[in-house]
């Protein structure tokens, strides 16, 4: 399984006079759920596209620093074998499906045809996914006769049957309902369970507080803060710059009998301790 290592990583865009990434330093580490986030142009989807390889192949620019997957420098991957390792799933869906399959089975089955993987191996996997992303009456359908939600998750399925070392999330639940929601963060349970690196853009702070490990917080391109997910996301200073807080943890900090890891960071956590003082 993979372990990512950025050492002072700078990037700026072509054109542009500002850096979008700014001495980033950090060791993903593998089988961890990492949950990163920040406002909206803090450089967390830049960072990602930096991690899977698309910077500066792609959008050219000025990168600077060092990237390395596996202890190899990412440079030294062709597109190909990075994509076997590195997974990416869109915040659009519709720029994720590929336009040459009629149905359902046959688009989560594409990437694995393109890569050579033996029919009944395909088949297995194909209906292993099918399975776990609740995609059973879909199947038949074509997908871009689909909801954006439904294609969201046809999109994660076809990307996860490619079975990457990496997974990255870019907001996966944008166009969900909260069924769906939790449904996704359910299958991220059970990659982290097969010991994936799972690095998650997502806006759900009160569900990234349930699922992820650890927490980065990007401002301005910097990495700022970062930790255990208990540590970081009962900080008040999160909200200084421009992060959320889960709302349990809102509500405890407004109270202000409580600090630091003191304060529940889920309502699962909550009900637990409330429950503990009362036996008391």
């Amino acid at each position: 399984m993979a372990e990512i290592i950025l050492k002072n990583v700078n990037y700026q865009y072509p054109l542009e006079e500002k850096e979008v990434v700014c001495d980033f330093t950090y060791c993903f580490e593998q089988g961890k759920v990492y949950g990163l986030i920040g406002e909206n142009e803090s450089g967390k989807t830049t960072l990602c596209n930096i991690i899977r390889g698309f910077i500066p192949e792609l959008y050219r620019g000025k990168l600077e620093g060092e990237i390395l997957i596996n202890g190899r420098k990412i440079s030294s991957y062709d597109s190909g074998e990075l994509a076997s390792i590195v997974g990416y799933s869109f915040q659009n869906p519709f720029v994720q499906i590929s336009g040459v399959k009629d149905n359902v089975y046959e688009e989560i089955a594409y990437g694995m045809e393109n890569i050579g993987v033996p029919r009944e191996q395909m088949i297995k996997r194909v209906d292993e996914l099918v399975k776990m992303f609740h995609l059973e009456e879909l199947v038949d359908k074509n997908p871009y006769e689909l909801s954006g939600g439904q294609k969201q998750r046809v999109a994660l399925a076809s990307m996860i049957a490619l079975d990457p070392e990496v997974v990255i999330m870019d907001e996966p639940t944008s166009q969900l309902d909260p069924k769906s929601t939790e449904d996704i963060f359910e299958i991220v349970n059970i990659l982290k369970k097969q010991g994936k690196t799972i690095i998650l853009i997502e806006h759900k702070i009160d569900l990234v507080a349930e699922y992820c490990d650890s927490i980065l917080l990007m401002h301005q391109g910097e990495l700022v803060m970062h930790g255990d997910a208990k540590d970081v996301l009962t900080d008040p200073k999160v909200l200084e710059y421009g992060g959320q807080l889960p709302q349990i943890v809102l509500y405890f900090l407004k109270q202000g009998k409580l600090k630091g890891n003191e304060i529940p960071l889920t309502v699962k956590e909550a009900v637990e301790k409330i429950l503990k003082e009362a036996q008391r």
